[in-house]
């Protein structure tokens, strides 16, 4: 399985970031998602989307943050708009949960995101 992020960076408070995720993984049978781990914290699960196309969130980013896919560019999407410190952490692109809706089997590198 192939997941390859990018569109991490740096921002001020308030600004937006589009994280991108291109798979090898048959996004229309899978679930995938973004996972995300800040320093000293463990890994949390930010948001996810069925195979249906059924999309989840967690209540810290439910209403700023956006996930969306583009099944024939087997490409996921993660629109972060006005962002917080607090989302500052490495992020990482995932698939397939063994433990709906974010305990994924398989991972990316990750991209930092900043927030300032």
């Amino acid at each position: 399985v192939q997941l390859v992020e990018s569109g991490g960076g740096s921002v001020q408070a308030g600004g937006s970031l589009r994280l991108s995720c291109v798979t090898s993984v048959n996004m229309s049978r899978a679930c995938m998602g973004w996972l995300r781990q800040a320093p000293g914290k463990v890994r949390e699960g930010v948001a996810s989307i069925d195979g249906d196309g059924t999309t989840h969130y967690v209540s810290d980013v439910k209403g700023r943050f956006t996930l969306s896919r583009d099944v024939a560019k087997n490409t996921l999407t993660l629109q972060m708009n006005s962002l917080k410190p607090e989302d500052t952490a490495m992020y990482y692109c995932a698939a397939d949960p063994k433990v709906p809706p974010y305990d994924f089997e398989y991972w990316g590198q990750g991209t930092q995101v900043t927030v300032s």
